[in-house]
Formats: structure tokens, sequence, C-alpha cells
């Protein structure tokens, strides 16, 4: 294994303990770590828990409407019946163990239970993250998302405690998506140790936070290893043409982050 030898990953291979994935979408796991879960499937039992894994009913936003247009998808509840089922696909075949923890995806995240006429007329006004740019992608995680994160963080600590693991990995938080954001607390707030990933492709354009990194001490380390990785990513047939419209997946070497 080409990690420091002090990686917390190092020693859960050396000694065959379970390792849990938290994903925050139906493909990042794999776009982020696809090379070295690869690796140490062989060696650890790997529990992959994704959070949001479901959409919430019309009217949607401009936003929604827009990504459901990008994957090509007839409707939302189509489109994320279509991931869970890659998603089983693509994390079987690797031998992981799976749980899709049923939080609806951000972009179809209503502040209540009723539109309402005017919420039916503009739904921006009804969502609790309203347009792609200038809520999701601003790294602020609404108040009214509190609340789910304490649910999530609860049900994930129960899970690692199912799985007898003693190492979590999460996602780092490029990009500022306030799913990979609300992710990454659930992964900060267990009790074993956390390696935090670099979330491609946001990674290809941005950078961790500093803030976040020297809060925790955080070092990095790279797997280059990641042959075998674009089949995997292309397992997501409703993702990839969105992600990598190009048809080119730009794969590089993997980023890790834990304690120096």
């Amino acid at each position: 294994m080409d990690v420091p030898l002090s990686s917390a990953v190092a020693s859960a291979v050396a000694e065959g303990t379970p390792i849990l994935v938290l994903s925050a979408h139906l493909d990042d796991a794999i776009l982020s770590c696809g090379g070295l879960l690869t690796a140490v499937a062989e060696r650890c039992p790997l529990t992959v828990v994704t959070v949001f894994t479901a959409a919430g009913p019309p009217p949607h936003t401009h936003a929604a409407k827009s990504f459901l247009r990008q994957c090509s998808a007839p409707d939302a509840a189509t489109l994320f019946a279509d991931r869970r089922t890659e998603d089983h696909k693509v994390l079987g075949d690797l031998g992981a163990r799976l749980v899709h923890l049923g939080a609806t995806d951000a972009l179809f995240r209503a502040r209540g239970a009723g539109l309402g006429p005017l919420g039916r007329a503009l739904p921006e006004l009804v969502h609790r993250y309203p347009t792609y740019r200038f809520d999701i992608a601003k790294g602020r995680v609404s108040r009214g998302d509190r609340g789910l994160t304490t649910d999530l963080t609860r049900e994930v600590t129960r899970l690692v405690d199912e799985s007898g693991a003693r190492l979590v990995l999460a996602p780092v938080g490029i990009g500022r998506h306030v799913d990979h954001l609300i992710t990454r607390s659930i992964g900060t707030g267990q009790w074993v140790d956390v390696v935090y990933y670099s979330d491609f492709p946001y990674d290809l354009t941005g950078a961790p936070d500093p803030a976040f990194l020297g809060r925790h001490g955080l070092e990095p380390w790279r797997w280059e290893h990641t042959d075998g990785k674009e089949p995997l990513i292309r397992g997501y047939r409703t993702q990839v043409d969105a992600l990598f419209p190009h048809g080119r997946i730009p794969l590089g070497p993997e980023t890790y982050f834990e304690p120096g």
C-alpha cells in the first residue's frame, strides 16, 4: 500500500478491519475514492453509506429542472431510482455493502410539507436551496438542516457500531456543496478515526478549506493507483455525461487528508 505507514488506512488494511465510507450522493464514493477502494476491498470489509439518495416531488425549481435535463431524465423519481440501481451494481461488483439513507438531495429539499398556491407557481419560494450557484454551492448550510444533520449523524454512528468499522472516509468538502458539507460534518461527528477525501471532480477547479484543514490538523497524501477506476465511474451512466460532457474523465491521483 503506497500510503504513509502512520496512516489510519494503512493500519486498517494491515489488520483487515472494516472501513465505512460516507458518500454524499450516488456516485461520490467512486468518483473520489474508486482507486483506493478497489485496492482495499480485497483486504477490508467495506460499507458505503450514501446520504442523499432521493428526490422530492414536483413542482421543481429551475435548478432542479436543469439538472434533470442534463441527465436526460423524464422525471426526478425515475432518475433517482436509476441512480440507486447503478449504485447497487457498481458497489456490489466491488464487493461492498451499501446503505442508502434516503435523505432528499439539496436540489429537491423543500422547507415544508405543503407548497401552497404560491409555492406551486414559484417553487423557489418554498425550497431550502432555491438555486445552485447562489445557495447549494455557496457552502452555507441552512439552519433548517440542523435537525437533519443531527439525525443523520446518529444513524451513521449506529452503522459504524454495527459494521465494526474503526475508520471512516468522508469528503473534505471541496466545491462547498451543502450536501458534501453535511456529509463531512457527519464524518467529523464520529468517534472513530476519520480520513477525509478530496471531492472529485470539484477538486479540478477548487481546493480544500484551509481553515478546516488547520482546525483538524490535516495533512495530505496521495493514492496514485487509479487503473480500473474509469469503468466504475462510467457505471453511473445517468451522471457521467452531465459530469463530463466532453466524454473524457480527467483522472489523476486521489488525495486524502488526515491528522499529521
